[in-house]
């Protein structure tokens, strides 16, 4: 079902009479996340927003999927790898809500470059 304010309605009505086997509260990026791995494991899944679908933290987001590199400063090396594995997750998904852009990093200093350098 198309969802839209029109729609509203007949969507609550229809998760009133239906059984499903998750009910995600909140329509944010983890929500949303959820609710597509939950999805596309089967399940029969129903979204409860307050608002609208990336009404608050989800709307001021940069939409950049980053490689968590920037932990690496502090040695967690632990959490690179995750942000490594969950990347490598989205980078299979990414025909279905991604899309490539080119980042360019300027610097004077050699020796940022240099770092720079090293993680690519």
């Amino acid at each position: 079902m198309a969802f839209s304010k029109k729609t509203r309605q007949e969507a609550i009505t229809k998760i009133q009479n239906e059984e499903m086997d998750l009910l995600v509260i909140g329509g944010g990026i983890t929500g949303a996340g959820l609710t597509l791995q939950a999805a596309a494991a089967g399940m029969k899944v129903a979204v409860l927003e307050m608002q609208d679908f990336s009404e608050g933290t989800s709307s001021r987001s940069t939409k950049l999927v980053h490689g968590g590199i920037r932990y690496l400063k502090n040695f967690d090396v632990e959490v690179v790898s995750d942000t490594v594995s969950e990347r490598a997750v989205v980078q299979a998904l990414r025909h279905i809500f991604l899309s490539q852009i080119r980042c360019y990093f300027l610097s004077t200093m050699m020796k940022a470059r240099q770092r720079l350098i090293c993680f690519l």
